[in-house]
């Protein structure tokens, strides 16, 4: 009896800050709030807490199920929504793009350059000219008809 007090006090806790959270314009995480809240009262309602006194067969018990199957919806519902806004930021760009530290953003000066003769270095050492860089990409273009 206590376990169900408790589990319904939960899940009315939690379909409160669902509420609070929809009133902010918060849509989707007050959507998935309310999944979570629902979780403990389907529990509760399935007889999930004290199956073994013979509760499978109760109207009750497939109500219950019915509020977990509600929850289970609801939640991925929110990560199918939430998916398909992150795919449409990654394709175009996106308001919030990642912070990237200044440092980060641009190599040192020089550094480049100094990469880019040392490799001009290795390969005047192994007799091969510079311009056979792109020898390899013109074989595949080639290959391919362009």
């Amino acid at each position: 009896m206590l376990a169900e007090t408790i589990c319904s006090a939960v899940s009315a806790a939690g379909l409160g800050i669902a509420a609070i959270t929809a009133y902010r314009k918060r849509y989707l995480a007050a959507t998935r709030i309310a999944a979570y809240a629902l979780v403990p009262l389907g529990l509760v309602m399935t007889g999930a807490i004290d199956w073994l006194a013979s509760s499978a067969f109760s109207l009750t018990a497939w109500i219950g199920f019915g509020v977990l199957g509600v929850a289970w919806l609801l939640f991925s519902s929110t990560r199918t929504i939430e998916r398909r806004r992150a795919g449409k930021r990654e394709t175009t760009g996106g308001e919030g793009r990642a912070a990237v530290a200044p440092a980060a953003a641009a190599p040192p000066l020089g550094a480049g350059r100094r990469g880019a003769s040392a490799q001009a270095q290795q390969q005047a050492k192994a007799g091969k000219p510079a311009e056979d860089d792109f020898s390899d990409i013109e074989a595949i273009l080639k290959k391919h008809g362009i």
